[in-house]
């Protein structure tokens, strides 16, 4: 049973790590009172994001219109922009 553990060890840390893509958008809305707001990335799609995802910065920072990147993060409501960061 030892040998069937390190086995598994072995075979889980030499998983490639996951590849995350970053994208790229605007932000269409901020709602700086509740404090969250949208990005409409470069393909049209909009994602949700609250302050807590903005990662380079301060939410108080960023303004409609600007270009971020971010990248996916699922969440109980569906994907939302993570890991948020203030192209300059």
């Amino acid at each position: 049973m030892e040998q069937n553990l390190m086995s598994l060890l072995r075979a889980v840390r030499s998983r490639p790590a996951e590849v995350v893509d970053v994208a790229n958008g605007t932000i269409k809305r901020l709602v700086r009172d509740r404090g969250f707001g949208f990005i409409r990335d470069d393909g049209g799609q909009e994602w949700f994001f609250h302050r807590s995802s903005v990662k380079a910065g301060s939410f108080d920072q960023l303004n409609e219109g600007q270009r971020v990147s971010f990248d996916e993060e699922p969440s109980q409501k569906g994907p939302r922009a993570g890991n948020i960061r203030a192209e300059s």
